[in-house]
């Protein structure tokens, strides 16, 4: 039988791959199959390393967006063939939009290899009230609004948090928190029933624009090994180390998007997420972990400011650890200009049709 592709999108910290994971988890107790392809500008996700954990089989599509690496996204689809799935999770990067065009209507064109769910958009409803209000940053409203505006189907994240959503005047629009469990099986429902249709007609888009709302983004994704002096949880060294980065970076007037670490030791891990700065992060993992002198830490930032500068913070903190630290592996920068491998004109879906 063919996977079900279901495509999972949303700006920077929406909670995709926790919703995800949670449907994963539902999936599983149906006696059903999941994979999962993540994308990123860069290598080394603390979402990757999080679902290979949970015992998701997962590859990655780095270096760029899906629309851009669409073969890459190919490859990897039939790569996820091999664990027999039963569907197949596709998160695009964060600050990604024109999805229909460049993605979904070229995999349209191979019904025979799989089936292609409605596109699911997350919608965080603190961010939307910040990109709603007046003084909103235009770059990242320029992004929340495509994506939205290509959305088969919208769910309000975080709905547990009681957060109030402004109106999106979109249709097909949901609740559901990934973390209580609430909505996420009556979202794979509705997403496998081929009830609703996947879209026809694609964004309308300047690339231009498009371009420079995500070049004023920068992109951070560490990996390194901590030896500390003596034996620490997991969650009593990201403590520190994340209220440490939160300040500097305020200091510095760095905005956090979202910021994403994780520690990792044979007795367990923990991962804490930020969607700003000065909020409280959302921890989960094994917060009664054992300590230990070896933790592998994973740490992927999006932000509002100078990617040279941010770099420098995050090596200044690692320093003030009580131990030494070893960097694997470091990419700082601002998106590429998109550049999609195929794009799907108007005029050639009216063909189809």
């Amino acid at each position: 039988m063919r996977p079900t592709i279901v495509f999972v999108g949303g700006f920077l910290g929406a909670g995709k791959t926790t919703l995800i994971l949670a449907a994963a988890l539902e999936l599983r107790k149906r006696g059903m199959r999941c994979a999962a392809i993540l994308n990123d500008q860069s290598e080394g996700l603390v979402d990757t390393q999080l679902a290979a954990l949970r015992g998701v089989p997962s590859g990655e599509v780095t270096a760029g967006c899906f629309c851009c690496r669409l073969s890459d996204l190919t490859a990897e689809l039939e790569a996820m063939l091999a664990y027999s799935p039963d569907v197949i999770f596709a998160e695009p990067v964060g600050s990604c939009t024109d999805i229909s065009a460049t993605v979904l209507h070229p995999l349209l064109a191979q019904q025979r290899a799989y089936r292609l769910a409605p596109f699911t958009v997350l919608v965080d409803p603190i961010r939307a009230m910040q990109v709603t209000r007046r003084g909103a940053d235009d770059d990242i409203a320029f992004l929340f609004h495509k994506q939205l505006q290509e959305a088969d189907l919208v769910c309000v994240t975080k709905s547990d948090l009681g957060g109030r959503c402004p109106d999106l005047a979109v249709p097909h629009i949901r609740q559901i928190s990934a973390l209580s469990g609430q909505g996420v099986a009556g979202w794979l429902d509705e997403v496998l029933a081929g009830e609703l249709s996947t879209r026809k007609d694609v964004l309308d888009i300047d690339y231009e624009r498009y371009a420079q709302a995500e070049a004023a983004l920068a992109w951070l994704n560490f990996r390194g090994t901590f030896e500390a002096h003596a034996p620490v949880s997991p969650a009593m060294l990201l403590g520190p180390w994340l209220d440490g980065m939160d300040r500097s970076l305020t200091e510095a007037q760095i905005d956090i998007v979202h910021l994403k670490t994780m520690a990792e030791t044979p007795t367990g891990y923990v991962k804490a997420a930020l969607c700003a700065n000065g909020q409280e992060p959302v921890v989960e993992g094994v917060l009664d972990a054992s300590p230990s002198t070896r933790h592998e830490l994973i740490l992927n930032i999006r932000a509002l400011g100078d990617p040279e500068r941010m770099a420098e913070i995050v090596k200044r903190e690692l320093e003030r650890l009580d131990g030494r630290w070893m960097e694997r592996a470091t990419r700082c920068f601002r998106p590429a200009v998109p550049r999609p491998e195929r794009r799907v004109l108007p005029e050639e879906i009216a063909i189809r049709d």
